[in-house]
């Protein structure tokens, strides 16, 4: 007889993961490494050692070591939140009157209230044992900038937060929030640096991007003793941290012998989609199954669906390494979507690779039906999620309705990678009806390329 199925699937304390999978080590093809930009060359540890913390480095260099053991003393403290639960999505089902199953992976029980945690705590714990006083960093939407506030504080390290100026505008709760818990925040581009006063010289009245953010945390970190730079998406190592969501996700569907079909996750740098998908793609990879991973970005920041797979800086300012990945070019600015975690103009290499070869797949949605999904999913399963999760669920609730169409019963698993309750003056737009979506022309997306680098690499 088959297992009667809960409605939350959850893992026991101890069947917490203790290493974290590196798909790049099952992927025959692998992803292009990381160029020195004066060079052209493979980037060294040491390049990267003024930038990051060395035990990063040495992760995001890896493409071999398929296990990574996590530290017990980060074991001991993702305990404190961790496992995270695994929901079956039945109110939503009945809803919408489909055969299909949904589930999904919910990161927004900590109080950071994301996904991000994961490698926030990561990165501040291996900073600590580096030795380092401080850290610095950027944020879009607040949360990694929250999820980083948290672990520094707890590590008991300074950090630095340069936050992209529309969002701080727009979520005014994050800044209380990251300042709360002791961490200096600067609204982005700021005259703070040499980068943001460029930028603000060239546009006074923008409203700054993760780019630009980017380009002012590294800048600080690089002049700053005793202080690295660390990332929340984009980076090989920050999809490594999270792949502990696939894998809890794995671990509980295994339980209860479900496959699923269909895996969706919302896409900005990567992170979220990379960490959710990894076990189930090295699966796919070895031929093991046929499920269909599907990425959903902004229709505002269409990087995957519009973009150009070429070596691109990180940053606006090209200051920092090059990698090969589906970029909008470094100098696109996108326009105020509410989806702040989601405004960067370039994805994962990892991911970009497996895009590329046909492994993943990519939709963009627009801003209005996003929210449209989003308040459909708060009144029916009860949790307000955020604008970032919104276009997984989306295309979750549109997959469901294909199953409901055809009659065919699919297992569909998507990343609700945190909640929206900071990130109410979106609703109120979107309550109020003044919402509005923005699509960038042709013409847009041409300027952003143009800031591509000139180099052999981008003409082959």
């Amino acid at each position: 007889m088959a297992k009667k199925i809960p409605t939350r699937l959850y893992l026991d304390e101890e069947e917490i993961p203790k290493y974290w999978y590196n798909l790049r080590a099952d992927m025959q093809d692998k992803p292009d490494p990381i160029l020195h930009p004066g060079t052209l060359q493979p980037a060294t540890a040491t390049d990267l050692e003024v930038v990051f913390c060395k035990e990063c480095i040495k992760q995001e260099l890896d493409d071999t070591t398929r296990l990574i053991e996590i530290p017990e003393g980060l074991q001991e403290f993702y305990r404190a939140y961790r496992p995270a639960p695994l929901i079956r999505a039945k109110f939503l089902e009945k809803a919408l009157d489909t055969p299909a199953e949904i589930y999904y992976k919910h990161e927004g029980t900590n109080t950071s209230g994301s996904h991000k945690l994961n490698s926030a705590a990561a990165q501040a714990f291996y900073a600590k044992a580096e030795g380092l006083s401080s850290l610095t960093t950027e944020t879009g939407a607040g949360q990694w900038g929250t999820a980083m506030a948290m672990a520094c504080a707890f590590y008991g390290l300074g950090l630095t937060v340069y936050m992209v100026k529309v969002s701080s505008e727009q979520k005014p709760y994050r800044k209380a929030l990251i300042e709360t818990y002791g961490a200096n925040l600067i609204p982005s581009p700021s005259n703070t640096t040499e980068a943001g006063r460029k930028i603000l010289a060239l546009n006074p009245n923008t409203g700054g991007s993760l780019g630009c953010a980017i380009s002012e945390a590294v800048e600080t970190a690089v002049k700053t003793d005793k202080c690295r730079y660390v990332l929340g998406s984009v980076l090989n190592h920050v999809v490594l941290h999270q792949s502990i969501i696939g894998q809890e996700a794995k671990a509980a569907l295994d339980k209860y012998d479900i496959k699923p079909d269909i895996i969706i996750g919302c896409a900005g740098g990567g992170s979220n989609l990379g960490g959710l998908i990894a076990p189930f793609m090295g699966d796919k990879l070895a031929g093991k199954s046929k499920t269909q991973f599907i990425a959903v970005e902004p229709a505002s920041c269409p990087s995957f669906t519009r973009g150009r797979y070429a070596y691109d800086f990180g940053d606006t300012a090209k200051t920092t390494p090059l990698l090969r990945m589906y970029t909008l070019g470094n100098g696109f600015i996108p326009s105020a979507n509410h989806a702040g975690g989601l405004r960067y103009h370039g994805m994962n290499p990892i991911l970009s690779k497996l895009y590329h070869d046909g492994f993943l797949e990519a939709r963009s949605a627009i801003q209005t039906d996003v929210f449209d999904a989003a308040v459909r999913f708060a009144k029916i399963e009860g949790i307000l999620p955020a604008p970032e999760s919104s276009h997984a669920i989306k295309v979750a609730i549109d997959e469901a309705l294909a199953c409901k169409r055809t009659g065919e019963k699919k297992r569909i698993l998507f990343g609700l990678t945190g909640t929206g309750y900071f990130d109410m003056t979106a609703y109120m737009a979107y309550n109020a009806k003044t919402m509005s979506d923005v699509i960038p022309s042709d013409a847009d997306l041409e300027q952003g390329f143009s800031s591509l680098p000139d180099i052999p690499q981008n003409k082959q």
